[in-house]
């Protein structure tokens, strides 16, 4: 996938079905979406192109941080799972965000994206103060010669499938249903590093460390059942997700960081510095401070035996 990042310049040679959103969660709906894209590239041949900003609009406007579902690594690494050509993530400024509907249409998707063909939701926003919409890119189709396809939103029951309606899920602590609405679990995505390194000497359990980045919204404190992608093969394991507060630092002081702590079934190798991705599956119980290391480790072993039945009864492959 060509990945253009931060580039106001960026120029496609080539005609593009284009497609514009946050893509945060990469749920049902923008699955369907996505794939209305690929339908479109095997009928006229157009590479498939996916605008987003590197962050989200509302950041800038309001002037704080919002948490996401996906990173953007993670939207980088999902989009090019599903087969996308391009992904731009154009730089977001004040100037940007003065544009109006139809420049944001000229100058961007048309003259900098090549789109030929435009595929959107029906709450699809752009252009200053989310002045532009489906209906407006209906009316610019035949001035700048693209086709539109409008799709209508996924819903579950009678509520849209959103990431607003995912996070809530995920504040809940119900997973099974955040990745229900997403249509795949819930992952983290990231590069290994190294722990505090009580895991295999202490415990005699050797894990993978993730430090995911402030603004990955993450579901409550606790233990989860998870599968883990690793050199594109799938393993089971079991994943802590908080601050560890059990274990001291190294000069005696709490262990602060928020961390995503997995231990890895039937796996023996070093994952140092490698980026996996852990996908929470069921929430087994809250993170709690135990009264030490014996409790904790029995507290893991059977944390690791429950985990390894629920894949088991699920038939999950490397259970």
């Amino acid at each position: 996938m060509n990945y253009i990042e931060n580039c106001p310049d960026f120029y496609l040679e080539e005609p593009t079905v284009v497609t514009i959103g946050k893509f945060d969660g990469r749920h049902r709906g923008h699955q369907k979406l996505l794939s209305a894209m690929l339908d479109i590239k095997k009928t006229c041949g157009y590479k498939t192109a996916v605008f987003t900003f590197s962050i989200a609009p509302g950041d800038l406007v309001e002037g704080k941080r919002h948490t996401v579902i996906t990173t953007n690594l993670e939207r980088k690494n999902n989009l090019q799972k599903m087969g996308m050509d391009v992904l731009v993530e154009y730089p977001f400024t004040r100037e940007v965000s003065q544009m109006s509907a139809e420049e944001f249409v000229r100058e961007i998707l048309v003259g900098r994206m090549q789109a030929r063909a435009i595929v959107v939701g029906t709450d699809c926003g752009f252009g200053y103060k989310r002045s532009g919409n489906a209906k407006l890119l209906e009316k610019l189709s035949p001035v700048y010669g693209y086709h539109l396809v409008v799709i209508e939103k996924e819903k579950d029951e009678d509520r849209e499938i959103s990431s607003t309606y995912i996070r809530e899920e995920l504040d809940k602590g119900d997973i099974e249903k955040a990745n229900e609405l997403l249509g795949e679990p819930y992952y983290i995505h990231g590069t290994v590093v190294h722990g505090n390194h009580i895991g295999e000497p202490l415990l005699g359990f050797p894990t993978a460390n993730l430090l995911p980045p402030p603004e990955k919204h993450l579901p409550p404190f606790g233990v989860y059942v998870a599968q883990v992608l690793i050199d594109r093969k799938l393993y089971g394991g079991v994943t802590n997700i908080g601050k560890k507060p059990t274990i001291k630092g190294k000069d005696g002081e709490d262990y602060r960081p928020t961390g995503v702590e997995t231990f890895v079934f039937d796996y023996d190798g070093d994952l140092y510095g490698q980026e996996i991705e852990v996908g929470l599956l069921h929430f087994i119980r809250p993170e709690r401070k135990m009264s030490g290391l014996e409790e904790l480790k029995a507290q893991i072993t059977k944390d690791k035996d429950f985990g390894r039945a629920f894949l088991a009864e699920r038939r999950w492959d490397n259970a």
